[in-house]
């Protein structure tokens, strides 16, 4: 089982900028607002979360659910 990653680097489709974040360790985060430019982000159709749609890392419980398959 690997290890489950807390944190995700979200990358700002608006703004280009990149921005390290603690991700919920038990659920998902469906919008983020960007600190550079104010965007607010929501999860792309299809993906659980901010992370999962724009980060570089999905958040824990899809990491959880990858590692069981």
């Amino acid at each position: 089982m690997n290890d489950i990653s807390l944190t995700s680097t979200i990358a700002c489709p608006n703004c280009g900028k990149e921005t390290k974040e603690n991700m919920p360790k038990d659920s998902c985060q469906y919008f983020w607002e960007c600190p550079h430019c104010g965007e607010l982000l929501k999860a792309k159709q299809g993906d659980c979360c901010v992370f999962c749609s724009y980060g570089d890392h999905s958040c824990p419980p899809v990491q959880r659910e990858k590692d069981r398959c």
